[in-house]
């Protein structure tokens, strides 16, 4: 009985597949439209994409368009295909402004480019492209069941950006580029007001200060000491509270120290 319960079950699965290729490769339009709308349904998504694409130009001027663009937009949304995703749902927004759908629409281009986005160290284009399409969302549907979610993923992405361009500062200090990290990090704090990452920049600048001070050479030592410990007085007072300040208060008596050294020894070579 087992043998034949499987015997039974490979026909039909054979059957169905004969049917599917047949329809796919030979069937009219409409056959083709009908199966593509099942497999859509069944949730068997990678038959279902590629039924759609060989009724796409067929059908491009008719009224089944409208659902059909919207179900291949998900097809590849849920084989996580994100960048077709994030292509198809675009072009429906755009095809049908008036649609019911285009609320979700809307969200799904927002949520593909923002899969499809790399981690902070590549190319951002896709993640702009999603902060872009979620704005957008925010914007025309402030009321929508699923504005919690976007402000949610709006929030991380620009948290990346945010890291990113922390990490570029940060990555001049470690390699000892310590003007480029002060100007990177004058530059972040320009760009990103009330970031989270605001203290760790403050302290790499004064870090990166220091050192900078400390390893110049005489001609210049006592500018730059003067202006690293601009940047300790400015860490002090915007975070009085920081568990890095006795490590930057230590480091700011030793540029006090060696500028009263540095002055000293100024003094003595302008007597010879």
């Amino acid at each position: 009985m087992k043998k034949l319960a499987f015997l039974f079950m490979l026909t039909v699965l054979l059957g169905s597949c004969g049917e599917y290729h047949k329809v796919l490769n030979k069937g009219k339009n409409t056959e083709k439209y009908q199966m593509a709308v099942d497999m859509y349904e069944k949730k068997d998504y990678k038959k279902a994409i590629a039924l759609f694409e060989k009724i796409m130009g067929p059908y491009a001027n008719k009224p089944q368009m409208e659902r059909i663009q919207y179900m291949i937009s998900d097809c590849y949304f849920q084989t996580e295909n994100y960048t077709m995703a994030s292509y198809y749902f675009s072009k429906f927004i755009t095809n049908y402004p008036e649609s019911t759908k285009v609320q979700d629409a809307a969200y799904f281009s927002a949520r593909s480019y923002y899969l499809a986005a790399p981690k902070y160290s590549r190319d951002q284009e896709d993640t702009y492209k999603a902060l872009t399409a979620y704005q957008n969302f925010i914007d025309k549907y402030p009321q929508s069941e699923l504005i919690e979610e976007a402000n949610k993923d709006y929030a991380e992405l620009n948290r990346k950006l945010q890291f990113k361009d922390f990490e570029v500062a940060r990555q001049y200090y470690h390699t000892e580029r310590y003007k480029a990290a002060i100007q990177a990090f004058d530059t972040f704090n320009e760009d990103h007001l009330g970031s989270e990452f605001k203290e760790e920049s403050y302290y790499y600048s004064f870090k990166s200060a220091y050192e900078l001070g400390m390893k110049s050479i005489l001609s210049k030592k006592e500018e730059r000491i003067s202006e690293a410990l601009l940047s300790h007085r400015k860490f002090q007072k915007t975070f009085p509270e920081s568990e890095k300040l006795k490590e930057v208060d230590q480091l700011g008596v030793k540029l006090q120290e060696e500028l009263i050294k540095t002055k000293e020894l100024l003094a003595t070579v302008s007597q010879k």
